[in-house]
């Protein structure tokens, strides 16, 4: 049984894909698996894992696409490392990363996942160091100290300090809260955190960039906005806290309503763009009335008006 499981779910992204394997080799320790979880992919994907022959590499792969959390599932279940991680085929871990998590949680069995902070790199696999600043910052990782936090579930939610890509979870507390949802394509590592940090799982975090993700041009567009809404809903109905928490999530549930119905109308699904922005108008009520008067226009004109709005905003 391998000491830790890696796990790469990928689709289509032949392209960066062997990047990430690569960071996996050069782990300055070799006691690992490799699981990568293919969701389908019509790519050069099953020609580039041919390359792989080494006995700690597995390739699984669905012969249609089955969704983001199916697939990332997939991995997990076939696992059989004490530790687990997943990161995504277009990021990279620094070469020390498996050392220095799994120390922590070697020496600690009460800790249930160690995260640490990371670099924001390009399509070139440049590092960009005042966007890395940024988005730690963004991210409330500027705040934290080295060790445990003292609130936990005040931190992966309102701050959503961990990122999951860069975090060594200890299998038996994602067995504990059955890993990720199945059948959701995004925030499903916000609400993996949640669900921890509720069950009381102890986490830990490593001030120190031992992973890279990359941001590039195939993050961006409507055709993507529209689903992360969706999903982010879903996630966002899941809870319901007893404390001072559940205005934030309420606060969040309306702004996420409204930015999903004004996507909606843009889009021209008008019936269920305003039922969103009735709901999530308390977020704010001067785009919620635009939003509303939007909806009155034909569908061919909103896009064009909508792009000359964001024209003179910029």
């Amino acid at each position: 049984m391998p000491k830790i499981s890696v796990c790469i779910p990928t689709y289509n992204r032949a392209h960066f894909l062997p990047y990430a394997i690569e960071s996996v080799f050069a782990q300055t320790i070799l006691d690992w698996e490799l699981i990568v979880c293919d969701d389908g992919s019509q790519d050069g994907t099953p020609e580039i894992m041919q390359r792989y022959t080494d006995p700690r590499v597995r390739y699984v792969r669905h012969p249609r696409n089955v969704g983001k959390s199916n697939n990332m599932r997939s991995g997990y279940e076939v696992a059989s490392g004490k530790y687990f991680i997943k990161f995504d085929d277009d990021d990279r871990l620094i070469p020390k990363f498996l050392e220095k998590t799994s120390e922590i949680l070697d020496q600690n069995s009460a800790i249930d996942f160690v995260g640490t902070d990371h670099w924001i790199i390009n399509s070139d696999n440049q590092r960009d160091l005042e966007q890395t600043d940024r988005n730690s910052q963004k991210w409330g990782r500027t705040e934290l100290t080295e060790g445990i936090p003292r609130s936990l579930l005040e931190i992966v939610f309102v701050k959503q300090s961990f990122q999951v890509g860069a975090t060594l979870f200890r299998m038996q507390a994602l067995q504990d809260v059955d890993y990720m949802r199945p059948n959701i394509q995004n925030c499903e590592d916000n609400d993996l955190f949640v669900r921890l940090a509720l069950d009381g799982k102890q986490g830990y975090y490593l001030p120190q960039r031992l992973m890279e993700y990359r941001v590039h041009p195939e993050q961006q567009g409507i055709d993507r906005a529209i689903p992360y809404l969706k999903d982010k809903l879903r996630y966002l109905e899941n809870f319901q806290f007893t404390s001072e928490l559940e205005q934030i999530r309420r606060s969040r549930l309306a702004e996420t309503q409204l930015l999903l119905g004004l996507r909606l109308i843009e889009m021209g699904e008008t019936k269920r763009g305003r039922e969103l922005v009735q709901f999530g108008k308390s977020a704010s009520v001067p785009k919620a009335y635009a939003g509303l008067a939007l909806s009155l226009v034909p569908k061919s004109l909103r896009q064009t008006l909508l792009q000359r709005i964001r024209k003179v905003k910029a």
